[in-house]
């Protein structure tokens, strides 16, 4: 288990975050599917950015809620000028197939309003009048100065989905995305200063690690709302151990677990499965990493399974016909995730359908599936690519221990069951998206997106996000002051 940890799991957990790897003047982004340089630019100077974020937050914050809520519906409206173009440098930069990448531009096209809706259900002012104690008054206040550290899978949707909530609660945004996506971070940007808000109000801040790690321990930040894995939200947070006067979000990844019990729909079940375990590659946080199978059930569902994955074409984000799955985002964690999955077969793990590279010098992975129940010491790491892990079980109880065999807390499934069943798996399961006959991915955004443990800090994004971006302001009011001393005096 330690070879796994030092060997394999920095590059196939594929640390998502501003930590990752050694910085550079230059910023370049090369697409994962020819290796090619599609952008090139300096990292940003950490301090000008925060001096200049600073003396815009006073204007911004005293702007009415409406004029920015309007606002970002312009912003809407540029995305949606800009589709094509968005989508098209987002398949490029990450190597996800056109199809998922005009998806993701229709996320953030919809996080505008689901953010306004949030806005007004979570952080609404409240009054309650007595009269004799005059008003008590709830309302919000924003942070001031957030830095959002973006991850490459979903360069736009991802930190959108922090960038929105915060600049309608009357924060200014620093946008640092990762430094293997910033062409597509960069678009999205330009889509806020087209719509009106301000160079300064949202800036885009391009850098490597140094730059990200500059950002979290600047004193001009006011808080910190990171999407990415594990290693790097942990390094965060023990940074601002100290800092509690610092908002910290942090949605990071999951080893993610799918249950699946009697059911007569292997068909739906297999499709359900490929699709959270493949998706994007294996490559979103709430991808299902292990598969937990009934021992009665299990001949009968990991044959579909194989045979749907073995359909599956993995290739180019523009080839014809569409691929199901592109490379993952470069030749580091194509090798992370190959030595991880001969680390498994080495270990006691029973390869149900192969993990293979045609290619050793582009980042192309077929999906593999692997069964490591026999396994003693099964690693718990996201390995961040199309790696499929299955458990046999003989029991219910034993399925539930399995799903919370985990020090992560994102996202877990059951398929299959009597409603009985589920509702103990409901309760029993320790993660912070519990589903029942549906996948682990494509979260509702219109519902708190997070986890516990090692997937989160209990400040989930989705709808909740709004809770992080402003802070709640008491108030006892009057119009005069009247006060007396009933008890005590001379």
């Amino acid at each position: 288990m330690d070879g796994f940890a030092t060997t394999s799991t920095a590059a196939a957990a594929s640390d998502r975050g501003p930590f990752s790897e050694a910085s550079a003047a230059d910023i370049i982004s090369c697409e994962p599917a020819t290796g090619a340089e599609i952008w090139r630019g300096k990292a940003c100077d950490v301090d000008d950015v925060v001096t200049r974020a600073r003396r815009a937050w006073p204007a911004w914050a005293a702007q009415p809620l409406s004029t920015r809520m309007e606002l970002v519906r312009r912003f809407a409206n540029e995305v949606r000028k800009d589709a094509e173009k968005l989508a098209t440098s987002i398949a490029r930069e990450t190597g996800k197939p056109l199809w998922e990448a005009h998806a993701e531009v229709e996320l953030v096209i919809n996080k505008v309003e689901i953010s306004i809706r949030a806005y007004a259900e979570r952080s609404s002012q409240r009054r309650l009048d007595s009269a004799l104690q005059g008003t008590m008054a709830v309302r919000h206040k924003p942070h001031g100065v957030l830095v959002v550290l973006g991850p490459y899978n979903f360069p736009a949707h991802l930190p959108n989905a922090h960038i929105v909530p915060a600049l309608i609660a009357g924060n200014v945004v620093i946008f640092k995305p990762s430094e293997k996506a910033p062409a597509s971070g960069e678009m999205l940007a330009r889509c806020f200063h087209r719509a009106g808000i301000s160079t300064a109000v949202m800036q885009f801040a391009p850098g490597g690690p140094a730059e990200g790690q500059a950002f979290v321990a600047h004193d001009g930040i006011d808080g910190v709302l990171f999407t990415g894995s594990a290693n790097t939200g942990i390094t965060i947070n023990r940074r601002l151990a100290a800092r509690p006067d610092k908002m910290v979000a942090l949605e990071m990844g999951g080893n993610n677990a799918m249950v699946v019990w009697d059911t007569p729909k292997l068909t739906d079940a297999a499709t359900l499965i490929v699709q959270s375990a493949f998706a994007s590659t294996g490559q979103r946080c709430t991808a299902a990493r292990r598969l937990i199978v009934k021992s009665s059930m299990y001949d009968a569902i990991m044959g579909e399974v194989k045979a749907l994955a073995d359909r599956l074409i993995f290739g180019a984000p523009f080839d014809e016909p569409a691929p199901f799955m592109g490379p993952v985002i470069d030749n580091a964690a194509a090798d992370g995730l190959t030595e991880s999955f001969l680390y498994l077969l080495s270990h006691g793990g029973k390869a149900i359908k192969h993990l293979v590279r045609p290619d050793e010098s582009l980042p192309f992975l077929s999906p593999a599936i692997i069964d490591t129940t026999t396994m003693k010491d099964r690693p718990d790491v996201e390995l961040f690519g199309p790696i499929l892990q299955v458990i046999r079980v003989d029991d219910f109880d034993e399925a539930i221990a399995e799903t919370n065999n985990t020090r992560f807390g994102l996202a877990a499934s059951m398929i299959g069951g009597t409603p009985q069943e589920y509702n103990k798996f409901w309760a029993n399961a320790r993660a912070g998206i519990v589903n029942w006959n549906r996948g682990t991915v494509n979260p509702s955004h219109s519902a708190p997106v997070g986890g516990i443990g090692l997937s989160g800090n209990h400040r989930p994004t989705g709808y909740y996000a709004a809770d992080y971006c402003a802070y709640p302001v008491a108030s006892g009011e009057m119009e005069q002051p009247r006060a007396m001393i009933g008890i005590g005096l001379r």
